[in-house]
């Protein structure tokens, strides 16, 4: 009789500086996962606006919670990943009811969740990566893998509510927290994500190829760099000298706004519409997709479009 490998769950919403979202489209691309399930979005938020078109009305759109499946080709563990587009203003516990139930029925047998942790690092510093885990083993296997475990503090939201329920139902959880610079908690930090992930690996035991992830950490570290510096120098400017009144500090210049969502320009519209077409031959290719549609300032109008590419079974 043939037996089901043991799965592993991991689950990730929208959080400071994109690290669990981001983390979690990579494992998508790279191990070319294909979506198994979604919840009704109706179940978990309220409508409560509509969008026009044209002077035609018609329901907003509702976040997706989609769950995903890698089937492991060698002979080690599956990964199951959930991917929510928002949390829930309500029922959260019950979504996570509702997501080890499902977990179950796939052959779940430890929940994982990626999270960010902002503190006072230097944006040109290395993220480091945490971990906290719901029981003694799970904590001494962190130790193993050398990540550092978080002696106390407090993991809001789904990210930390999922592994409190998880240990509820018997299923053993590990939360892994990717540290980044609280200065831009709006600006992306794929660092924390680099962290995240090798700390994923080290303990799943799924190779992960990080270049690309690694590579787009550098761009936007050296953005952060460059805003730190500004924040930097316009503190000193403001600064009074001994015995002068003390002046406001001036801002620094604002950063260029993000383009509209409906205002791409031919060639960036093309450039994306080529993107999707790679993606859709090789999946592995979609993290570059993520990263043009986010300069680009309009994942938000192209996330449906974007995770549809992993709706259908492995090639």
């Amino acid at each position: 009789m043939e037996t089901t490998p043991e799965r592993w769950l991991v689950a990730a919403w929208p959080g400071l500086g994109q690290v669990a979202t981001t983390a979690a489209v990579y494992l998508l691309s790279k191990l070319r996962m294909h979506q198994v399930a979604e919840f009704p979005a109706r179940d978990l938020f309220e409508l409560d606006s509509v969008e026009v078109t044209a002077g035609v009305l018609h329901a907003a759109r509702l976040p997706r919670s989609r769950l995903f499946l890698w089937r492991n080709p060698a002979a080690g563990r599956d990964i199951v990943v959930f991917l929510g587009e928002a949390q829930p203003p309500v029922g959260r516990l019950a979504l996570c009811q509702r997501l080890l139930a499902a977990a179950r029925s796939l052959g779940v047998r430890r929940v994982l969740t990626f999270a960010a942790m902002a503190s006072e690092m230097e944006p040109a510093a290395p993220s480091r990566v945490f971990g906290v885990a719901s029981d003694a083993a799970g904590v001494d296997e962190l130790k193993r893998q050398e990540v550092a475990v978080l002696a106390q503090g407090r993991i809001s939201g789904l990210n930390g509510v999922l592994l409190a329920a998880a240990a509820e139902a018997g299923i053993p959880a590990t939360g892994l927290l990717g540290e980044m610079p609280g200065l831009a908690p709006q600006l992306a930090c794929p660092n924390a994500s680099v962290a995240v992930l090798r700390a994923f690996s080290a303990l799943s035991g799924v190779p992960l190829d990080l270049k690309e992830l690694v590579d787009y950490g550098r761009s936007m570290q050296l953005e952060l760099s460059s805003l730190y510096e500004q924040l930097r120098k316009a503190f000193e400017e403001g600064a009074p000298q001994a015995g002068e009144p003390r002046a406001a500090t001036p801002a620094p210049e604002p950063a260029p706004a993000k383009p509209s969502e409906t205002m791409l320009a031919d060639e960036d519209a093309e450039r994306v519409e080529r993107l999707f077409q790679q993606a859709r031959g090789d999946r592995a290719k979609a993290f570059e997709l993520r990263k043009e549609l986010d300069r680009l300032g309009v994942f938000a109008k192209y996330e449906d479009r974007f995770l549809d590419l992993f709706e259908q079974g492995p090639p």
